[in-house]
């Protein structure tokens, strides 16, 4: 960004705000909605390697587990539609309530959303951890799934509203990091509940994603809703009083102000999909859309939905595979750390780049062992190779943990102006989700038909992503939320062509 624009954005910055136990206990309690997502991804990979579950609901893929016939593929034990299905129904869900969720943030608020993403995953966890048949196990899964679509649209929002600008970054990451903690908790459950006699481990594993849809619910009903929200619904005074009580001092009149001529603008605009889609948010929505593709593409969620059905393809035997996933787990929670400390300091693209180089080496290096060592009807993978797999496998996951995991939320949530930020977080939710489904649905068919080559695939797009990164999207370090296009989009060298000083008649005219 050049100087003169930074320069300017300055003063801006300087909205007093101190950081209050209000704020800091609001997005702790936000953040469990990322607690409840990251537990829903990291506990299916490890039930769907339980003989006892496989047993009980696919009977055909516990056969091919039990017993290696000579003409079975090493990369093709799992592959399953049924399978796949349970695993990627939750995103299905999301993806659909996510268009929901758009119209009750922006009308309801973001704190009544999230009730209802914490009453829908309470739902889906009894129906999951009581199922008696595949059905009930799917329908838990679709109730879950809502819960996901509600609460990935509301608490990015929330979690970006509610922070300074100076730490925006850092509370945000909250919500990644929460994901990754539960991918761990479930990843260290299903490791304990693997070992229970009688089969029915897998029962408690899908009854303890309980405790985050509890603590979520409770933290709803809790937290007073953002100032930009109540004052977006013409609550004005409340969203005054609840701005000092999260910045911890009577002095916001400017930030105040600065609110409710957003909020006026907003409403001005009656249909905010259409908005959207017009030339002058364009930027916003072309980076949202892409870094959710992207976020997808770089193979992180292949990883963590099926690691333990991966290291079992590898031939580490079911609890060796259990105990590697919970490696790689809480490899990606303390990276994650690195993020919330490095992303206020160091910036997006930093992060974002030289994950970049890491991810595709790391990928390269594991797609040519496996090439060289794992082949179709025999496994040559040494005690060595094994241990390469894994630490590369932790690599890949500590870089996406400090930059893409994040990132891939934080950016969309904080680039949208206030008129199209509950459409624009809609759109960013959906997109993942379309493609997280692609990815959850297609993995397993994807690893037997192109064997190691599968690693090959996402390392490529993760070439792609590092050039757009480079190229094409802008640093938001310190740049207030609601001076995203004058500070940012304006200055840019490509995005400055899509912005006009006769945007606001384009949005009057809607």
């Amino acid at each position: 960004m050049p100087a003169a624009a930074l320069a300017v954005a300055q003063p801006a910055v300087e909205f007093e705000a101190k950081i209050t136990p209000v704020v800091i206990v609001s997005c702790l309690m936000a953040a469990t909605g990322g607690l409840m997502f990251g537990y829903d991804i990291g506990v299916s990979g490890g039930v769907t390697s339980m003989p006892s579950f496989l047993k009980e609901f696919f009977p055909t893929v516990y056969d091919r587990t039990q017993v290696h016939k000579g003409g079975d593929s090493n990369y093709c034990k799992y592959d399953n539609q049924g399978l796949q299905l349970f695993t990627s129904s939750l995103y299905l869900a999301a993806l659909t309530a996510t268009f929901f969720a758009s119209y009750t943030t922006r009308v309801l608020g973001r704190k009544k959303t999230m009730l209802i993403a914490g009453i829908f995953f309470i739902v889906g966890t009894v129906l999951n951890a009581s199922a008696v048949s595949l059905l009930m196990l799917i329908i838990g899964r679709i109730a879950l799934g809502c819960g996901v679509g509600f609460a990935n649209q509301a608490v990015p929002l929330f979690l970006s509203e509610i922070a300074p600008t100076r730490i925006r970054g850092a509370l945000n990451i909250l919500f990644q990091f929460d994901v990754t903690v539960g991918i761990l908790l479930a990843n260290l459950i299903n490791y304990g509940t693997s070992k229970i006699e009688g089969g029915w481990g897998w029962r408690l594993s899908l009854a303890l994603a309980g405790v985050p849809a509890v603590l979520l619910t409770s933290g709803a009903i809790l937290v007073d809703d953002t100032p930009n929200s109540l004052i977006e619904r013409g609550y004005l005074e409340k969203g005054k009083s609840v701005l000092k009580k999260i910045r911890g001092t009577d002095n916001v009149e400017a930030e105040y102000l600065e609110i409710v001529e957003a909020s006026r603008i907003s409403q001005e605009v009656k249909h905010p999909f259409r908005n959207l889609f017009m030339r002058q948010n364009r930027p916003p929505l072309v980076i949202a859309i892409m870094m959710q593709i992207f976020q997808q593409l770089t193979g992180i969620n292949a990883i963590m939905f099926y690691a333990p059905v991966l290291f079992n393809t590898l031939g580490f035997g079911n609890d060796a595979s259990l105990y590697s996933s919970v490696i790689t787990g809480a490899v990606n929670v303390l990276s994650t750390l690195v993020s919330i400390y490095s992303v206020d300091k160091v910036g997006r693209r930093i992060l974002l780049l030289e994950a970049g180089f890491q991810m595709l080496v790391s990928q390269t290096i594991v797609g040519v062992v496996l090439g060289l060592k794992l082949q179709d009807n025999a496994n040559h993978l040494s005690h060595g190779m094994a241990i390469v797999v894994v630490l590369m496998v932790c690599s890949f996951v500590s870089s996406f943990a400090w930059s893409w995991g994040p990132l891939g939320w934080l950016i969309p949530s904080e680039t949208f102006p206030l008129e199209t930020r509950s459409a624009g977080q809609s759109m960013t939710v959906c997109v993942n989700m379309i493609f997280t489904f692609v990815i959850a649905q297609s993995f397993l068919s994807m690893l037997c038909h192109l064997k190691y080559g599968i690693f090959l695939f996402f390392s490529g797009w993760v070439l792609v992503m590092s050039l757009f990164v480079m190229f094409l999207l802008p640093e938001t370090k310190g740049v207030p939320i609601e001076e995203m296009t004058e500070k940012v989009w304006k200055q840019h060298w490509f995005w400055k062509r899509f912005i006009s000083d006769g945007a606001v008649e384009i949005k009057d005219s809607v």
